[in-house]
């Protein structure tokens, strides 16, 4: 199953719309998920527009004021949904990969900034990894966080001392979950004037979705 995760920093119309269309297009995406999409409202006619095609299933959650928002999109030939659990920063979606007749779990993460509600995010999906009984998990998106500190570089260097790091370092652990190997760039975020860079995004996932799909990256 090939996902695709990106934050877009606002779905806008038009030009960027097109440039998703044509990704998913040129990577056979079959499954995208998008973060901060600045939108409180997506209705079937946008995710049409987006995906390139009427045969599109899509769960959302909408932005507030204008911030965050997230928004997964799938063709159900590949995924169908069983059940679909949204919180703080986040959208699960349960159901069976269908090529494989595999029962599986995605998590689409947009974190919040702040320690407050990135603890409460990390909390949710912690309980909801918990108590399921589905063996195999992704967890993929924005996290806005790093897990060491060469994952940051530049005026943000001040905020290396608190404990999201090490919190964070924990929570993977107690998901039990691996980091997908990374190609291309080592950083995934940039400020426009290059001074400042951090790897925010990432996937994770559990051993049992590595041992099924090795070649993941």
């Amino acid at each position: 199953m090939n996902i695709a995760s990106y934050n877009v920093r606002g779905l806008g119309r038009g030009v960027k719309w097109a440039a998703i269309r044509r990704l998913i297009n040129k990577e056979n995406i079959q499954m995208i998920c998008l973060q901060e999409t600045k939108k409180d409202s997506i209705d079937k006619t946008l995710c049409q527009a987006i995906w390139g095609s009427d045969e599109v299933m899509w769960e959302m959650q909408p932005a507030i004021n204008s911030a965050g928002g997230i928004l997964c999109m799938w063709t159900e030939s590949v995924f169908r949904l069983q059940n679909k659990v949204t919180g703080t920063g986040f959208i699960l979606l349960e159901g069976v990969c269908t090529r494989e007749a595999l029962k599986i779990c995605i998590v689409t993460i947009y974190s919040p900034c702040d320690i407050h509600n990135k603890r409460i995010l990390w909390d949710s999906v912690r309980q909801l990894k918990q108590a399921s009984q589905v063996r195999l998990w992704c967890v993929l998106g924005d996290f806005n966080c790093i897990r060491n500190p060469n994952e940051r570089i530049g005026k943000s260097e001040r905020l290396l001392g608190d404990n999201s790091i090490q919190e964070f370092n924990e929570w993977i652990d107690d998901l039990e979950v691996l980091e997908v190997p990374s190609v291309g760039r080592q950083y995934t975020w940039f400020r426009p004037n290059g001074e400042s860079k951090s790897r925010l995004d990432r996937a994770l996932i559990s051993p049992e979705w590595r041992d099924t799909w090795p070649e993941s990256v």
